[in-house]
């Protein structure tokens, strides 16, 4: 019988390379097609294991899906950037690598970082995601998101919607 331990835990500096690894390809599944070609390998170039080791090293908030010693996916979060939104958290990133999608860690990394912000009196919270991103706008729906904003962002030339999630 094979046995795979899996745990949400927070980010350690060993892991940064993982981290980057399931960036890459996380992100190439999730926005090809949707952010243009150029500007997504620009984006995601610039977010190496250096980065991420820089982040965890600042005490970032961010924490891993960790499948048997290997990064699965990560979310990433702190307190709301955009204070006109009546939220006191946001997650900023939450990916998981293509092969971890469909059940169920996506939810376990979101409720550990929500109940973490809660821990931290920052009982609500808001997720921003692109409209285009079907799997993401249905993720957050499924898991009680209210639609509470729609911004547009700039990708080189192009423009993009986002919409905002609101969870109580």
């Amino acid at each position: 019988m094979v046995e795979a331990l899996i745990t949400v835990r927070p980010a350690r500096l060993e892991d940064a390379s993982e981290i980057a690894a399931t960036h890459d390809t996380s992100w190439r599944d999730a926005y090809r097609g949707v952010i243009p070609g150029r500007e997504l390998e620009r984006m995601i170039s610039r977010r190496g294991a250096e980065w991420w080791r820089s982040a965890i090293r600042r005490g970032s908030r961010l924490l891993v899906l960790d499948f048997d010693e290997s990064v699965g996916g990560y979310v990433s979060y702190g307190r709301n950037r955009m204070p006109s939104l009546p939220y006191g958290g946001e997650i900023f990133e939450l990916y998981l690598a293509p092969e971890f999608q469909g059940v169920g860690f996506g939810r376990k990394l979101f409720d550990a970082a929500r109940r973490d912000l809660a821990g931290h009196g920052l009982r609500s919270t808001l997720v921003w995601a692109l409209a285009d991103n079907e799997r993401a706008i249905s993720f957050y729906r499924r898991l009680g998101g209210d639609v509470v904003r729609r911004a547009p962002e700039r990708f080189g030339d192009e423009l993009r919607d986002r919409v905002a999630f609101g969870f109580e």
